[in-house]
């Protein structure tokens, strides 16, 4: 039977990951009491017990302008904790899958971002997340890593979550509006990597090739100001009634909105080599963000 082991298993992607790869195999998901990646070291004597032929790593440091004043934490959670992990994957022959991050670019390239263009990354978070895909590849052990953007869910905070409240609570909103990406659902992100894993055991000439980096994001693209807009229109459909109406929402550009980490202008990321490898379409990232609407009016 598989063996697969999951880490930060309590995480917005974390938590609908173990719902997707439950029916695979083994799955072993630990939370941080478990597996510590800010001592990288330690997650050695678990995975050499365990001996997982799939590891899937969904733990990371993400709070990214505490990141910049945070560097050595940053580092060791997202850099040198894959390091460790690749190795020990390696020597076990088996699978790593782990998730990074429109950060790693510097956001000034005009189109889609190909998973072979250049990174340059603007914040600690985005140079740690670039480290750790570094460390992944060169360590020889079998990967997938999935660059990601914008994820959400019902679980946990995020922007939408954040909008919903600030329109019900306050008169006037302001939201940036020269910062493009997709919003990318954790229950996509899961259900991709579990059909992933699920191809890797199943196809052994798409195994023999798969390995590498992927951009695994919904289908379309948005600004910050254009997503607020679709969630409070969603949310008064449901029925949800607000103090300020979607068309409302007043549009900033970035630098209007001062933080201690840059981001990149365009998050936008190509998806054709990852639709290519599993024969699979990605929806628009409207329909997840529907579902995570719906179920948060009442």
């Amino acid at each position: 039977m598989l063996k697969i082991l999951l880490l930060g298993k309590n995480g917005q992607v974390g938590w609908e990951l173990q719902r997707a790869l439950s029916p695979l195999g083994e799955l072993r998901a630990c939370d941080r009491t478990e597996a510590n990646l800010d001592d990288p070291e330690s997650l050695r004597q678990l995975v050499q017990d365990y001996a997982p032929d799939v590891i899937v790593n969904a733990a990371a440091y993400t709070a990214v302008d505490k990141a910049e004043s945070d560097v050595d934490r940053a580092r060791r959670v997202n850099t040198q904790s894959l390091a460790v992990l690749a190795e020990e994957t390696k020597k076990l022959n088996g699978w790593l899958i782990h998730y990074s991050t429109d950060y790693v670019f510097d956001g000034t390239k005009d189109g889609f971002y190909l998973e072979n263009d250049a990174t340059a990354p603007l914040s600690v978070y985005g140079q740690t997340k670039r480290d750790g895909e570094v460390a992944i590849t060169e360590s020889g052990c079998k990967h997938l890593i999935f660059r990601t953007s914008w994820v959400f869910a019902s679980r946990g905070g995020n922007f939408a979550k954040t909008m919903l409240r600030l329109a019900a609570e306050r008169d006037s909103l302001n939201v940036v509006a020269d910062q493009f990406g997709a919003p990318t659902s954790a229950e996509l992100i899961a259900d991709v990597t579990a059909l992933s894993v699920y191809r890797l055991q199943h196809d052994s000439s798409l195994a023999a090739n798969a390995s590498g980096i992927y951009h695994l994001v919904a289908a379309g693209e948005t600004s910050w100001h254009g997503y607020a807009q679709f969630v409070i229109a969603e949310a008064i459909q449901c029925g949800a009634s607000f103090k300020v109406q979607p068309e409302q929402v007043g549009s900033i550009p970035a630098s209007a909105y001062p933080v201690p980490a840059a981001r990149p202008q365009n998050s936008r990321l190509s998806t054709d080599k990852l639709r290519k490898l599993l024969n699979i379409q990605l929806p628009p990232w409207q329909y997840h963000v529907k579902r995570m609407v719906q179920e948060l009016i009442p």
